[in-house]
């Protein structure tokens, strides 16, 4: 069934959602700090080791870096078009909307929590590329991995920072449901050099968010999204970046 990688994500993101905030009646704000910045620390790592991968290759028995224009390039120019569209409110915004037209208007952390989970759960090669397997073969393995590792992310980050952490299922819907549907116009575009250009510059945005949730939000992630657009487009020119 195609579309069914997407289904049992946002089930994934929902349940996880809800075992998150019954455990948090049972933790202090003491414990929710912790939490929080102890999910930071995961956030972090876990974007190490995907920038790693991209950053990082073997030359005879060496180890080399590269890479370096091309993350300059994307995220400098990827934040000029982000503050222009001003994202982050917009991503804000909607956060708002979403928190008075669910009854969650005294809800402190709801649009902190579902802005952060967003980008944590929808950034990132593994939803793209399971959306067009997906779409094209009905292959939802990568998805239904990635709905495990968004349920456990989704879960503790709803214990310290609120029921807003299970809205993220919405963006996810959205998102991977439409490339699913676009799979085939979206796949030739997928090619190496465009998923490592992909993860590479996800994967950075990922380690922004976490520290957003270690040191409180210093960095409007949001608006460096169109990076990740730019290091695709990168991929097909000439450039050697």
């Amino acid at each position: 069934m195609v579309g069914l990688g997407t289904i049992i994500n946002v089930a994934a993101i929902i349940l996880g959602g809800l075992l998150g905030k019954l455990c948090s009646r049972f933790l202090s704000g003491r414990y929710q700090d912790t939490l929080s910045k102890t999910c930071g620390v995961c956030v972090l790592f876990i974007a190490i080791g995907g920038a790693m991968e991209g950053i990082l290759s073997i030359s005879g028995n060496a180890i080399v870096s590269g890479k370096s224009l091309l993350i300059i390039c994307c995220l400098a120019l990827g934040a000029l078009l982000g503050e222009l569209c001003n994202l982050e409110d917009k991503f804000e915004q909607f956060g708002e909307w979403l928190k008075n037209k669910t009854g969650n208007a005294k809800e402190k952390n709801f649009v902190e929590g579902f802005v952060t989970a967003s980008l944590t759960v929808s950034i990132g090669a593994m939803a793209i590329v399971g959306s067009i397997e997906d779409g094209i073969f009905g292959d939802y393995s990568i998805l239904a991995t990635k709905a495990i590792l968004d349920f456990i992310i989704i879960l503790v980050m709803t214990c310290s920072m609120g029921k807003g952490c299970a809205f993220s299922a919405i963006p996810v819907a959205c998102f991977q449901g439409l490339l699913t549907v676009l799979a085939r116009l979206v796949k030739p575009l997928m090619t190496d050099a465009a998923l490592s250009n992909l993860s590479l510059i996800g994967s950075i945005l990922i380690f922004c968010v976490g520290l957003n949730l270690i040191f409180g939000k210093k960095i409007r992630v949001a608006n460096l999204l169109p990076s990740i657009l730019l290091a695709i487009i990168i991929a097909f020119l000439p450039l050697g970046v």
